[in-house]
């Protein structure tokens, strides 16, 4: 801007207070693709990908300047699972072993059963279906373990790339948000896209338990 674990007792909300138990952040696989927990050694790949101003042209936020951005970012994702509140995993390249981005589904709301989907990628693995092939799996564990029925994402109207990718997925464009906010010191729109349960087609490829 996308091996399954079952959640034990996970708690509802009750009485209008929201009790939370952390979420196991899985680790998940395609036939190209690993999707992984975050950890320490993976400080410098992500450094590299969120210092690019080229990749991060049309991110609500400019580019890191400095490492210790990627080891909060890493802590991030650490409280992130701990809070219950989403998942966000790092995706390795198979056939190399290669970091080529990160998938994230947060926001997760267990009363409206709703999250928000979030995905960046190196621009060198760009134009290979990487981030619709992570994305996807994601959705799935995600639609299968939290029982979703909404997921939202935004984008914004210049990057052509990244709305293609969500409507590969299924997601529908609602709506634009004018001027919502501030890239490179420009003004600019956002997309939003949603995806709804009953809308949801998941691709037919097997995913392994690991």
């Amino acid at each position: 801007m996308a091996d399954i674990e079952s959640l034990i007792d996970w708690p509802l909300i009750t009485g209008g207070n929201m009790t939370r138990m952390a979420l196991p952040t899985p680790t998940l696989h395609t036939a190209r693709l690993r999707l992984r927990p975050f950890d320490d050694a993976d400080a410098d790949d992500l450094f590299a990908l969120h210092s690019s101003a080229y990749v991060l042209r049309y991110w609500d936020a400019p580019p890191w300047s400095e490492r210790v951005r990627a080891e909060r970012f890493i802590t991030a994702c650490r409280q992130m699972a701990q809070g219950g509140t989403g998942a966000r995993l790092a995706v390795d390249r198979i056939s190399d072993g290669t970091f080529i981005g990160w998938c994230s589904l947060n926001r997760w709301n267990p009363d409206y059963r709703s999250a928000s989907l979030g995905y960046c990628f190196d621009d060198a693995a760009w134009g290979h279906g990487y981030a619709t092939e992570a994305a996807r799996v994601l959705l799935r564990w995600a639609f299968d373990t939290l029982d979703l029925n909404r997921v939202q994402a935004e984008t914004d109207t210049r990057n052509v790339a990244s709305a293609r990718v969500l409507e590969k997925l299924g997601f529908v464009r609602e709506g634009t948000l004018r001027e919502d906010c501030v890239v490179n010191g420009e003004v600019s729109d956002s997309w939003v896209y949603g995806l709804i349960r009953r809308e949801w087609r998941p691709s037919s490829e097997p995913v392994p338990a690991r």
